[in-house]
């Protein structure tokens, strides 16, 4: 257990210095970004003098090795800034969004589970029959639709000419109260409340986006899952399984799909982390109030603080998952180290 805990602690220790070369980019990135934050903020009409009064407030005046010490010495501190945009701590504004992101993402990975993992596994078991082509399709069709146009697509098709879904305006209707929050998840929170009302209204209101973000992770899961069963039905293991006589239902289940689980787990984590900060453009087209469209809001209004607060979060989301990951191919497959 010791030594399992001191992987770990290595593991977190070799992540630091892409976490500290992500802060630079995003330090020097943010500081790039046409526009003045002085002038936004001063006002149309400001004069020069008024201009710089901002500018020396905002701390814009010293230079740019000053600044990131001073930058980085907050985040020591916990400290991620002020969002000049909305007056509040970065910190705040992202804890109380990344609910919302979180649980979006969560239930469109989740669709695209149900649909990509059985769908490659029915792709490798069939090669060049129609459900092959299908996963195909889907794989072709993931990637190379934009979400945004996937997205207004489902809104015009299931909210403009049908009327089955609700207004894509959030994630509660203007008819009802937000739940009292536990963790920050309507469907939750609403079920620990007892409100099956709000329960199916927040449901009925992540339908729309969640397909959207799920058609987007199905091409890699689904791509991932027919691969790693292809190459584990050829193995000499399933061979040999068959030879013995055994049910397909244990050669495919106990023999291949658990083998070809190890490396469909790892994309998991990878499409997770990689919707959680990509998913900006689903929250625009729905007004879902995330930390995806908090990032927009933040880069239009170049509010500084706000746009660095999201990129470190967003980096160390995707290295906490990495970790989780690690550790569950490890319980998964004893032979997978975390020293690796």
């Amino acid at each position: 257990m010791r030594t399992k805990i001191l992987q770990v602690g290595r593991r977190l220790l070799q992540a630091l210095p892409s976490v500290f070369g992500i802060i630079v980019i995003s330090f020097v990135l943010t500081r790039a970004l046409p526009g003045d934050p002085a002038v936004y903020f001063a006002g149309a009409m400001a004069d020069k003098v008024s201009i710089e009064q901002v500018r020396k407030s905002l701390g814009l005046d010293r230079g740019w090795v000053e600044q990131f010490g001073i930058y980085v010495d907050n985040l020591a501190h916990g400290n991620m800034g002020m969002s000049l945009s909305t007056g509040r701590p970065v910190s705040e504004e992202l804890l109380s969004r990344l609910p919302a992101s979180i649980e979006l993402t969560l239930l469109g990975l989740g669709l695209a589970v149900l649909v990509a993992v059985p769908l490659g596994v029915l792709a490798a078991t069939r090669p060049g029959s129609w459900i092959d082509h299908l996963c195909r399709l889907l794989v072709t069709a993931g990637v190379s639709l934009p979400t945004f146009f996937t997205g207004l697509f489902l809104i015009y098709v299931f909210y403009f000419l049908l009327g089955w879904a609700p207004s894509p305006l959030g994630r509660l209707d203007i008819l009802y109260l937000s739940p009292p929050q536990v963790t920050g998840f309507y469907t939750i929170d609403s079920l620990l409340a007892g409100d099956l009302e709000t329960f199916a209204a927040s449901l009925a209101q992540l339908v729309l986006p969640a397909a959207t973000l799920g058609l987007f992770a199905l091409a890699p899961i689904a791509r991932m899952t027919r691969a790693a069963m292809l190459g584990a039905l050829a193995s000499d293991y399933v061979r040999t399984a068959k030879a013995n006589g055994l049910s397909r239902a244990t050669v495919l289940g106990t023999y291949a799909f658990r083998n070809a689980a190890l490396p469909v787990l790892t994309t998991l984590g990878m499409v997770f982390s990689f919707l959680l900060g990509a998913n900006v453009l689903v929250e625009k087209v729905f007004s879902w109030p995330g930390i995806g469209s908090f990032a927009i809001e933040a880069l239009v209004a170049s509010d500084y603080a706000a746009v660095q607060g999201f990129v470190l979060s967003m980096a160390l989301l995707f290295v906490a998952v990495n970790l989780a990951i690690d550790l569950v191919l490890t319980l998964v497959d004893p032979r997978v180290g975390l020293d690796d």
